[in-house]
């Protein structure tokens, strides 16, 4: 079995693929950049006994990473579990994936796994979201070329940023709104964040589609995506697991060089 790992600014997400490219295992912790790699060690053993699974299980392992200071710690704490080496999704590793940005180098290597797993799984040409840390938006034509994208500030930043900068305007949880019109703070900041992400993911795929002169397959993922998606719209497919698919797709393209 695959261990999957892609480590992002707030979240660590882990996923466990079959040969068959069936995700078994989906879990997310919070990255933590102090944590040494026999904390990381541990954690990942848990979470593979909490699924029923052990750390016998895992042949191999496959990594996206866009925090370097953690990227090495979770390294050596594979390394550590499991006697295998890390392969890393960046310069060097085949995707299949042919970038057209100005400096292909400059592409986030999360931004190219999501349109590894998303050329492979639906039609083109396609918009990829990912709402994390940072919200960015991945267009590929509809001869699979990756043609660029937009980056936004991530609705958790933008929520804090908020508070901070207020006085009277408390921290909330983020929950779907029952209506767009709050009637009282809470309410009112939850309608506020949700749906203006929602609007800008409307608009967003409405002017790419005017640029790029063709409708577009919109496909969403990250940690925030479910709560956002329902409140589009816009037809938005959601997959929670995007990326860990990515990694495994590129795995398998590398994996007889190794």
């Amino acid at each position: 079995m695959l261990l999957a790992v892609d480590i992002g600014n707030t979240n660590i997400v882990f996923g466990c693929v079959n040969d068959e490219d069936d995700v078994l295992l989906f879990e997310r912790i919070s990255t933590n950049h102090n944590a040494t790699s026999a904390e990381y060690a541990s954690l990942i053993k848990n979470i593979l006994e909490m699924n029923g699974f052990n750390t016998g299980d895992i042949d191999d392992a496959v990594m996206s990473s866009v925090v370097p200071s953690v990227t090495n710690t979770v390294k050596e704490a594979i390394r550590k579990l499991f006697g295998t080496e890390v392969m890393i999704a960046g310069p060097g590793v085949k995707t299949g994936l042919n970038i057209l940005i100005d400096n292909p180098a400059q592409l986030g290597s999360d931004q190219a796994v999501d349109a590894v797993a998303a050329i492979n799984q639906y039609p083109v040409p396609l918009i990829i979201i990912d709402m994390g840390t940072a919200t960015t938006v991945s267009v590929v034509d509809r001869n699979k070329n990756y043609r660029g994208g937009l980056i936004m500030t991530g609705m958790g930043i933008a929520a804090d940023a908020l508070t901070a900068r207020t006085a009277q305007l408390p921290k909330i949880n983020f929950e779907a709104p029952g209506k767009i019109i709050g009637t009282n703070t809470i309410d009112c900041l939850k309608s506020g964040i949700l749906y203006s992400n929602a609007c800008a993911l409307d608009g967003i795929i409405e002017r790419i589609e005017e640029e790029i002169g063709d409708k577009c397959t919109a496909v969403a993922t990250g940690g925030l995506s479910e709560l956002v998606v329902p409140l589009c719209k816009r037809n938005i497919i959601h997959d929670g697991s995007l990326l860990i698919k990515g990694l495994s797709i590129i795995y398998r393209k590398n994996a007889r060089q190794r």
